[in-house]
């Protein structure tokens, strides 16, 4: 005999009143053990779309999600755990660089990250274009290599809040991905069973975001730092720009090159800024407030910790990477000061040339990208290279030159356009604590 029915739940949330503890917990329960249908489910997805959820309803909806499967543990290490989630974006490999930068000062770094879907980059799929890399880690290799090396990136184990799995699939196909706690009660409850003593949001707004409203940007973080806290995990966050590209590669091996680059004490400045400001901030949560993180990126020693990271997975960190067969240039159309570079335009360019994926499961082609040669705020003349294609395939080129269309403007070099986009430099929009 159950103790609640789920009809009583969804016309409870339908006419706008609050579920109480107990209802969430059975709810959530009941769905991962298959006794509520995926179409009561969704009914009450949708009712919770429509009528929202108090804070109270949303902290213990994650901790109900958490509670549905195993939590990881740390303890064992004699070291603080500390870690960072994206939202997702466009040229968005600040996972590389920065887990290896983060384990310098003796701190354990647990990544475990996904594979992209649509125009946004999965961090696995990068690094998986590595030659002999791989993800597929244990919970006890987890641990293991943390102990070891300090860092690792690898893919989440299957028993993480599995009742977000089942509804993550189920929002996908019933148009209610985009609800706030539906949103932040996905991410934090898996961030929150992988059992870090501190975590650090990226919440990306911009075109090429999932969140393109700024102050929806804000409202989820903020939502997102709160239910963090009530669990007992130091938590902040960063809202950062994504109507641009982060760095000058998008793709999968193209995106690893460059953050070798950064690892090398070079890379794009957005990219070196995000990286040091996310590592200093995650240092700053588990108590390391007095180390210089940009000088790990210079003097080698984030490189040193990078190749044993690669080389514990199984990788060649000197192997080269490899590159598209094809290639075409697109140039600008005349001079002046590129204004706008269109995150989701170039996104959807990388994912038709082959680098992103259109359903779980689909192929991705490790050497497609884009490689972007200028950014807003820069000159450019006529005629000049803007960017340019690659992928295995030439025929993919026309789809992705559709993407394309329109996604960049160039004003006359003094204009009030021209002026504005070289003085926006900063990535960084707003810190949330």
């Amino acid at each position: 005999m159950e103790k609640f029915d789920a009809v009583d739940i969804i016309i409870a949330k339908r006419d706008g009143k609050s579920l109480t503890d107990e209802q969430i917990d059975w709810t959530i329960d009941a769905y991962t053990r298959g006794v509520i249908a995926d179409e009561q489910m969704s009914a009450l997805g949708m009712a919770i779309f429509l009528n929202g959820m108090e804070s109270r309803e949303i902290t213990r909806w994650t901790q109900a999600m958490i509670n549905s499967g195993q939590t990881l543990d740390f303890s064992s290490l004699s070291v603080p755990t500390t870690d960072k989630h994206s939202t997702g974006g466009v040229g968005d490999k600040i996972t590389l660089p920065l887990a290896p930068l983060v384990a310098v000062f003796d701190v354990a770094v647990p990544q475990l990250s996904g594979r992209g879907l649509g125009h946004t980059g999965g961090t696995l799929d990068k690094l998986e274009a590595i030659p002999g890399w791989h993800g597929a880690i244990s919970t006890e290799g987890i641990v293991k290599q943390l102990d070891e090396v300090g860092a690792i990136i690898c893919e989440t184990t299957e028993g993480l809040a599995p009742a977000d799995k089942k509804l993550y699939a189920l929002r996908d196909i019933t148009g209610i991905v985009d609800t706030i706690p539906l949103i932040a009660s996905s991410i934090m409850s898996k961030k929150i069973a992988e059992g870090t003593e501190a975590l650090v949001l990226d919440v990306k707004t911009g075109s090429g975001a999932f969140m393109k409203d700024r102050q929806k940007a804000e409202e989820l973080a903020r939502t997102m730092v709160e239910l963090g806290k009530a669990a007992g995990t130091a938590t902040s966050a960063f809202i950062t720009d994504m109507d641009t590209p982060l760095g000058l590669a998008v793709g999968n091996a193209i995106e690893v090159e460059e953050s070798v680059e950064v690892l090398a004490g070079g890379g794009p400045a957005d990219v070196v800024e995000l990286t040091v400001a996310l590592a200093q901030e995650m240092l700053a949560l588990v108590g390391k407030t007095d180390v210089d993180v940009a000088a790990a990126l210079k003097d080698g020693r984030a490189m040193d910790k990078w190749r044993q990271m690669i080389s514990a997975q199984g990788g060649d960190p000197d192997a080269k990477l490899p590159m598209g067969r094809e290639s075409h240039v697109v140039t600008a159309a005349e001079s002046g000061v590129l204004t706008r570079l269109d995150a989701l335009s170039v996104g959807q360019a990388s994912w038709r040339l082959g680098a992103g994926r259109a359903r779980p499961g689909d192929a991705v082609q490790a050497g497609a990208g884009i490689r972007l040669h200028a950014k807003p705020g820069d000159a450019v003349e006529a005629g000049a290279p803007l960017m340019t294609l690659y992928t295995d395939e030439a025929q993919r080129f026309d789809r992705a030159l559709e993407s394309l269309e329109g996604a960049t403007a160039i004003a006359p070099a003094g204009s009030p356009e021209a002026t504005e986009a070289a003085e926006s430099t900063s990535a960084i929009f707003d810190h949330i604590k």
